[in-house]
């Protein structure tokens, strides 16, 4: 079988396969980003406690495998609700979802935490100073700054997210690499199919890495406006 008639093929399989990927990685990131934000909250609070288990958290999700957190959503989880009784499933699209949302927000966290620390302690100061609560100064001042200045941090967070769905094919999501396992297993056509897959991310991945360079050149110009 020739490259352009295995193209011809496979190509609307991937394509319905790259939409579950590229769903999959929106619905992740929008759940990722309230959870990091919550965490990074916690992570920055006056309080012990929250700090620990924002620390613990991070440290847990950062220091195991995508591919073990796969498996502990998909199987672990079930498998405890049912040891107590309850009938708990996961179709592989929540778990996939699942996975990749606990295991961004652990980054995404990260990324705001170092946005934060990069605002001016003497504004926190002023809106304190003005009688703004500590939270309603963060969420008010700090936090929408912190924002903007990760804007390119996160943008690479998505990329990172968008690839790691191909760890996911392994519960059966059926997003690009499952499909064209799917296709290769009927074909036997692995070079060929392998290096159109690696095609459309690359081209994916391009446009989205483009997007966070004009993004940042705008931020750079806003900051240099503003100046």
């Amino acid at each position: 079988m020739n490259f352009l008639k295995v193209l011809q093929e496979v190509t609307p399989l991937l394509m319905r396969g790259m939409l579950i990927t590229v769903e999959t990685t929106i619905f992740a990131l929008i759940f990722a980003f309230v959870l990091g934000l919550f965490i990074c909250w916690m992570g920055v609070s006056k309080h012990k406690m929250p700090r620990f288990i924002a620390k613990t958290y991070i440290w847990i999700i950062r220091g195991t495998p995508l591919l073990v957190q796969t498996f502990f959503v998909y199987f672990g989880v079930p498998q405890l609700f049912q040891s107590f009784g309850f009938n708990f499933r996961l179709s592989p699209f929540t778990a996939g979802i699942v996975t990749l949302s606990i295991n961004a927000a652990a980054y995404i966290a990260e990324i705001f935490r170092g946005g934060i620390q990069a605002i001016d302690k003497g504004q926190m100061e002023a809106a304190r100073s003005l009688g703004l609560s500590y939270p309603r100064a963060m969420f008010r001042i700090i936090i929408p700054q912190a924002f903007r200045i990760s804007i390119p941090a996160l943008v690479n967070q998505f990329i990172i997210s968008l690839k790691d769905t191909s760890i996911v094919s392994v519960i059966s999501l059926a997003e690009i690499v499952y499909e064209a396992k799917i296709y290769i297993g009927r074909t036997m056509q692995s070079f060929a199919v392998w290096t159109i897959v690696g095609g459309v991310y690359l081209l994916i991945i391009t446009l989205l890495s483009q997007l966070s360079r004009y993004v940042e050149k705008r931020l750079d110009y806003g900051n240099k406006s503003n100046s």
